[in-house]
């Protein structure tokens, strides 16, 4: 009996490993001839991205429109705020210590060729952008995902005003969400052919890029991802449900994980996620709220790739990495550069550019982080992502108390 759950918990993600395994098989020795498979993987991946707006907007409006106690959410949003930076703070601690140790340049061979930076917006018009759009149109757009964010909380506030779940609006949202999960139940079916065609094209194409003078920074970054999640995640889902909080944490994390480090995309693991948060036992208008925007401003693996291309820039240039002031800099603008990180692949380019212009670094900085940020982007968004499954957790527990997780499990007993 104890082998037939097994199986049933981890046959999905085995089956997808096995098919990003053969895929990156594929890639090694078809190399960029692998490109012929780019089609089937992007049409997974586009399937993806277009469930995804309508998910994000449907689920937080449905979540949120039902809260008649409007105290709970703020408490929930309050709680996912602190969640969120402390997370940061110690995921950014761990790449000091580590960068500090194991410096990510030591004698580097980097040419630096000629580029220009263009012109940086100012903080205050950054969030404005990141969290507004001025056409409605724009909200279509999964580039926009904190805005769609922002305005879905808003219409959500409206729906619960205006007579909540009981409502007929309420009942079709309510509906409409429903819909949404069995296409996206629909479109995960494909997942492994879709992720094993997507990471063959990948390995086919950037594999000679893994090598060369990179290499000790990858050294230094790949291990540093693996103990955060190896050592920080368990403490965190302790803290959110005991040892039953790290066994469900240990149940449930591999598929967004794997979903995450393949398309390296956090806002394409956000249906994989939901799915997770439900076998957990997370409450509906918790993981609503906290999955979507985790997606993109819960970002400790950015936190960590971002400390790490800073302490590389300063290698590079030969300025000592060290001082409070510095750290302190660092840790705020790994933070922040998290938060403006878009949901897509290749989208922590607004990150480096960030850290090439706070640091006052020249423009010939920017292409040496940014080949690094993709070299890194499969951990990082693996981290980011299974990380917003465990924050889910860590808000549950705060909303609703530490026995939480034991009294869902008598829920779902009687039941």
């Amino acid at each position: 009996m104890d082998r037939k759950k097994i199986w049933q918990s981890y046959r999905f993600p085995l089956v997808l490993l096995a098919g990003i395994a053969i895929g990156a098989i594929i890639g090694v020795v078809m190399g960029e001839k692998a490109t012929v498979l780019a089609p089937v993987g992007d049409i997974f991946i586009n399937l993806m991205f277009m469930i995804v707006v309508p998910l994000v907007f449907v689920s937080i409006v449905n979540a949120v429109g039902s809260m008649l106690n409007m105290k709970r959410l703020g408490k929930i949003l309050g709680s996912l705020t602190v969640t969120f930076i402390v997370t940061g703070i110690f995921a950014a601690i761990l790449a000091l210590v580590t960068v500090n140790i194991w410096p990510p340049v030591a004698s580097t061979s980097i040419t630096m060729g000629s580029s220009e930076m263009g012109e940086t917006a100012s903080i205050s018009s950054m969030i404005v952008g990141a969290l507004t759009v001025n056409d409605f149109s724009g909200l279509m757009s999964r580039k926009n995902m904190l805005p769609i964010i922002v305005f879905a909380i808003m219409s959500g506030i409206a729906v619960s005003v205006c007579g909540g779940e009981e409502s007929s609006v309420g009942k079709f949202l309510s509906n409409l969400n429903k819909i949404i999960m069995k296409m996206v139940d629909i479109i995960m079916k494909m997942a492994p052919i879709g992720l094993g065609a997507y990471f063959a094209n990948l390995v086919g194409e950037f594999g000679p890029q893994l090598i060369g003078d990179y290499g000790r920074t990858l050294l230094v970054y790949y291990p540093m991802a693996l103990l955060y999640g190896v050592v920080f995640f368990p403490a965190y889902a302790y803290f959110a449900g005991g040892k039953l909080g790290v066994k469900k944490m240990l149940e449930n994390i591999f598929n967004p994980a794997v979903t995450a480090f393949a398309t390296q995309s956090s806002v394409a693991t956000i249906p994989v996620n939901i799915e997770a948060c439900k076998k957990i036992g997370v409450p509906d208008d918790i993981s609503n709220i906290v999955l979507p925007l985790g997606a993109t401003a819960h970002m400790d693996g950015s936190v960590l790739s971002s400390i790490t291309k800073i302490a590389f820039l300063f290698g590079v240039f030969q300025i000592p990495y060290m001082g409070a002031g510095t750290y302190a800099m660092s840790v705020a603008v790994a933070i922040l550069s998290a938060f403006v990180l878009s949901g897509t692949p290749g989208g922590g380019l607004v990150g480096e550019m960030l850290i090439v212009s706070l640091f006052g670094f020249p423009g010939e900085a920017f292409p040496l982080i940014a080949t690094i940020g993709f070299l890194v982007d499969p951990p990082a968004t693996c981290l980011n992502s299974s990380g917003d499954m465990v924050a889910s957790m860590m808000v549950t527990r705060t909303v609703e108390g530490k026995d939480w997780l034991l009294k869902r499990e008598k829920e779902a007993v009687k039941n």
